[in-house]
């Protein structure tokens, strides 16, 4: 019986083709044309590997050396054309800030809902201005979305909250949009991604735990939001 119940106890191993039809599935339904992009990067690469192997006498055998490297290309294409089909399907929707911070790497502390929010009536939750918040060895990032003067007002009254807290601590202040001043929610990981970095793993862990002591930092979220539901998964989307 104890044999059964530890077998029974063993948690299944997923299975990467499973997980691979899976994203694919999900992909191909944001993006019909990502058939013909897997196809033509994997025969593509295939091709110039067969093509290389005619060139040194040995095209079969150069097919089997190019066949992980056409399958990987595959595999890479297929993530960054999820991602920006993920990106293309929220974009201009309230919450398309935190889709992006789900895709920062690993070295980011981040907030899946608003720190702040404005909304002038319930009904009209697509024209709230937020403001969301991420810690990173650059510092605190605080984040505006919406209506950019409102939103502006918000991000004043949180970077006064920052600093309050964490004091010395570089404070930098982004707006997601598609403005003069703003910057597309595709491009947010790249951008935080290349901020200089001037905090210690252990200072951020401080400064993190500072943040969260900040008294009704959940409220003036307005009813209807749900950022979680624009949450792209990196794992996911790579088949891992």
């Amino acid at each position: 019986m104890a044999t059964k119940d530890a077998a029974a106890a063993k948690p299944k191993r997923s299975n990467p083709f499973k997980q691979i039809k899976t994203v694919f599935t999900a992909v191909r339904a944001m993006d019909p044309s990502i058939t013909w992009w897997l196809l033509g990067v994997f025969f593509g690469v295939l091709a110039l590997f067969v093509i290389i192997g005619f060139v040194i006498d040995h095209p079969i055998y150069m097919a089997f050396v190019g066949a992980p490297f056409a399958l990987l290309a595959t595999m890479i294409t297929l993530s960054r054309r999820g991602e920006r089909a993920a990106f293309g399907s929220m974009a201009g929707k309230a919450g398309q800030t935190v889709g992006a911070l789900s895709m920062l790497r690993r070295g980011w502390y981040y907030d899946q809902e608003p720190v702040s929010a404005d909304v002038a009536r319930p009904q009209e939750i697509a024209n709230a201005a937020m403001v969301f918040r991420a810690l990173g060895r650059p510092g605190v990032v605080l984040i505006g979305e919406g209506p950019l003067p409102r939103a502006k007002k918000l991000m004043e009254k949180e970077v006064k909250k920052v600093a309050r807290v964490a004091p010395g601590v570089p404070i930098h202040q982004l707006y997601v949009g598609d403005g003069a001043e703003q910057i597309e929610a595709r491009k947010l990981p790249r951008h935080l991604s290349r901020l200089k970095g001037s905090l210690t793993k252990d200072e951020m862990s401080a400064v993190n735990k500072r943040l969260k002591s900040i008294p009704g930092i959940r409220q003036g979220v307005p009813a209807g939001i749900d950022p979680n539901r624009v949450r792209m998964d990196r794992r996911q989307l790579r088949g891992r």
